[in-house]
């Protein structure tokens, strides 16, 4: 109950409830301490194959800290193996999001074996994006490109919002990413033009790292998914679902936690049926085929579809 979401009081009440014996808070945790030792193992397992999208993003709680109470990240990451399958690779402690905390929680992924990343997902943290350089050279950076349009339209008066929206979603409907920087080149100009120079610094500073994905090493089908990660963000939202009937934790391990099994409960019961990509086109020959005519695509993908074995993609 308790890791579904009920409080510890609550707890208590149902088991009065159902059995007629009281639930102490004492008994509670020692029972839950069967359950962590559970996560921990789970945490610190070997990842076997490789991930080439990794996504990577931090949940903010609040916690007790020397008599007070403060906000801390718990980051998380997610990987698509080569199986096409999401898998959550790593869940830590809290920490202030800054470059070494990430190049520890990177360091600690690598040392359970990840490779094979290719692309890595995340918001604009200066912190991240200086580890996963680091850590993983041979891995692009994605900036998530929801919150980058978030970002531009922030600095856009009300009069041209609805514009530069609709401009903004020009830049991102191109087929190449030259293409892309051209469109924002000549919006970033319209935006000047409009007195909008705020807006326009922040499009030219942002869009190379919010269009590595148009970039030819990664499939067409696989593009609309490793342009952000809204995965993170469902994961987030089941996670405050719950942090908030507990409100403050009292240290670090016990919101770690309960934040894991959270996780775990959610995973386990939504990503472990289906396939989230077809990885069998991430190949040798992909800037090539990345490169043929969207007619030879679309017709490529009606035989998939009118064979005996469907392709499943995102």
């Amino acid at each position: 109950m308790y890791l579904a979401g009920v409080g510890t009081r609550q707890v208590d009440d149902v088991s009065q409830l159902l059995w007629g014996d009281h639930m102490p808070s004492q008994t509670l945790s020692d029972k839950l301490k069967k359950v962590y030792s559970d996560i921990d193992e789970w945490r610190e397992r070997p990842l076997e194959q490789e991930y080439p999208y990794v996504f990577m993003d931090g949940v903010w709680h609040k916690r007790c800290w020397g008599g007070g109470v403060e906000n801390v990240s718990v980051p998380v990451a997610i990987g698509v193996g080569m199986d096409g399958r999401r898998e959550v690779l790593a869940v830590a402690e809290g920490m202030k999001e800054d470059a070494e905390s990430w190049r520890g929680f990177i360091k600690g992924m690598l040392a359970r074996g990840l490779k094979g990343v290719r692309l890595v997902t995340g918001d604009r943290r200066v912190g991240l994006v200086a580890a996963v350089g680091e850590l993983l050279p041979g891995a692009h950076y994605q900036r998530r490109m929801v919150h980058f349009e978030r970002n531009v339209l922030a600095r856009v008066n009300p009069g041209n919002r609805d514009w530069a929206a609709d401009a903004l979603k020009a830049v991102f409907s191109m087929e190449t990413r030259d293409r892309a920087l051209e469109k924002a080149e000549s919006v970033a100009k319209d935006m000047e033009a409009r007195k909008l120079g705020e807006a326009a610094r922040c499009l030219r500073e942002g869009i190379g790292e919010t269009t590595t994905h148009l970039l030819d090493d990664y499939p067409h089908e696989h593009r609309r998914c490793i342009r952000t990660n809204s995965m993170i963000e469902r994961l987030n939202r089941e996670i405050r679902r719950r942090t908030r009937v507990v409100g403050g934790f009292p240290d670090g391990r016990s919101a770690l936690m309960l934040i894991c099994a959270r996780i775990r409960y959610v995973t386990s019961n939504e990503w472990s049926t289906r396939r989230h990509l077809d990885m069998s086109r991430l190949g040798e020959n992909l800037p090539a085929a990345n490169r043929s005519p969207p007619q030879e695509r679309a017709k490529t993908k009606v035989r998939k579809i009118s064979g005996t074995t469907v392709m499943q993609h995102c």
